[in-house]
């Protein structure tokens, strides 16, 4: 990883519909040779996937919490199961699981208080819960997808 790559994925990370042409231009390669770390960054699996983000509060779905849960199960077959059955409902967009008090930390997007009632009666109606928390964000003040890059090594 030299600074060409670090440079290709700075900008990719603000505009992945860039044109390749544009981005070598930009950071001081062929377009060919630029094309090639792309695709090389892209076959590491350092470059994921390139992906559209689409405006929420559009969607109506502009309210965001945060649900913590608790369980006392911890086994590999029930953390299966639990994983599978949170994965399946579309409105939680992140699931952790966490270290200390707290075991699963969820992010979910609904459109009102509502649509958040529908999902924690999915959410409780898993079994092993002991305990779903949820906390209702009252304003986004810093939201990106760009990774920092200065701890490549």
């Amino acid at each position: 990883m030299d600074k060409f790559d670090r440079a290709i994925l700075e900008l990719l990370q603000v505009d992945c519909t860039r044109p390749v042409g544009e981005i070598a231009e930009h950071i001081g390669l062929g377009t060919t040779a630029c094309w090639r770390r792309i695709q090389k960054l892209e076959e590491s699996g350092i470059i994921q996937r390139r992906v559209a983000l689409l405006d929420r509060g559009k969607l109506n779905i502009g309210v965001t919490v945060f649900a913590a849960i608790s369980t006392n199960q911890h086994n590999s077959e029930w953390l299966e199961t639990f994983h599978r059955q949170v994965a399946a409902i579309p409105e939680v967009i992140e699931l952790y699981r966490m270290a200390g008090d707290t075991d699963y930390l969820l992010r979910i997007v609904v459109p009102d208080i509502a649509g958040y009632d529908a999902v924690y009666k999915q959410l409780i109606g898993i079994p092993g819960l002991s305990d779903v928390s949820s906390s209702f964000a009252m304003e986004q003040i810093k939201a990106t997808t760009r990774l920092p890059l200065t701890y490549i090594k």
